[in-house]
């Protein structure tokens, strides 16, 4: 397997699996909460008929990357990001992070600068700032991510399996764009995930970006499904779209929040596009 080493935790080192394909551009593919790498499946053939590199990761306690007992927040996540970046030497590099991928391209951005980037992707973001509070009035109810953490606590598998199906709206899309199968296959990728990391990356989601997103100063496309149960648009999208100079913002109509698959033709169109 390729992996870089992003930093050891007593006897053992912090290991991130990678897959490096393709010349050209080179575009970094950063997946969502609770999969991996392999959830771009629909996505990295497009990118690279269009003529760029494309590499995927997963990230730490998830995938086929090192399952370690910390390190589950945004700082740790832009910094295993950065020696990802650094280790493979790459620049003028797009980074494209979905759903918990938006915020390592945020925070590496804010931390980091765009020296390497030279274009952002926010697919199905959870910016700028999820929790309800005096100055952010739009925000979710803390009691929510609470009630998320109690439900991992008690049956991680069951709570994965019904947070998948309204990751998909799979009441609506069952059987038309999206197949049971799915279902089953991103459950294995969760449920084998870090029961750590798993319940951890809860409260890395509810992390402040406010700070860090006037540093993304790079041409940026949002894309969104405005269908999202998960991170709906109103909370994220098209609050964060206002906070970003000359960005491009494309709804996906009927799009719940996995739009990696069931809109992946729209995605793959859009995606490509910006990228030119």
């Amino acid at each position: 397997m390729s992996t870089i080493t992003v930093g050891k935790e007593n006897s053992t080192s912090i290991d991130i699996y990678y897959e490096d394909h393709g010349s050209g551009a080179p575009v970094v593919l950063i997946h969502g909460w609770p999969l991996s790498g392999a959830s771009w499946e629909k996505q990295t053939a497009a990118p690279l008929a269009a003529g760029h590199r494309v590499i995927t990761y997963d990230r730490r306690g998830f995938g086929r990357s090192s399952k370690p007992g910390t390190g589950y927040n945004y700082d740790a996540f832009a910094a295993d990001l950065n020696t990802v970046l650094t280790t493979l030497d790459l620049t003028n590099v797009a980074l494209v992070g979905f759903s918990m991928g938006t915020g390592e391209v945020t925070r590496y951005l804010g931390k980091y600068g765009s020296t390497r980037v030279r274009k952002a992707v926010l697919i199905g973001t959870l910016g700028p700032y999820l929790v309800k509070a005096g100055d952010n009035p739009e925000g979710v109810d803390p009691s929510v991510f609470e009630g998320i953490k109690a439900a991992i606590r008690a049956d991680r598998p069951a709570f994965l399996l019904d947070f998948l199906r309204n990751f998909y709206n799979y009441d609506v899309t069952g059987g038309k764009l999206v197949s049971d199968r799915v279902l089953e296959d991103n459950w294995n990728v969760a449920a084998s995930a870090s029961p750590i990391g798993t319940l951890a990356c809860v409260d890395a989601w509810i992390e402040d970006f406010r700070k860090n997103i006037p540093h993304n100063t790079v041409p940026t496309l949002i894309l969104h499904g405005d269908a999202d149960r998960i991170l709906p648009p109103d909370a994220t999208s098209r609050r964060q779209a206002k906070m970003i100079k000359g960005v491009k913002f494309v709804e996906l109509p009927g799009g719940p929040h996995g739009v990696l698959w069931t809109h992946a033709d729209q995605v793959n169109s859009e995606l490509v596009s910006f990228l030119a």
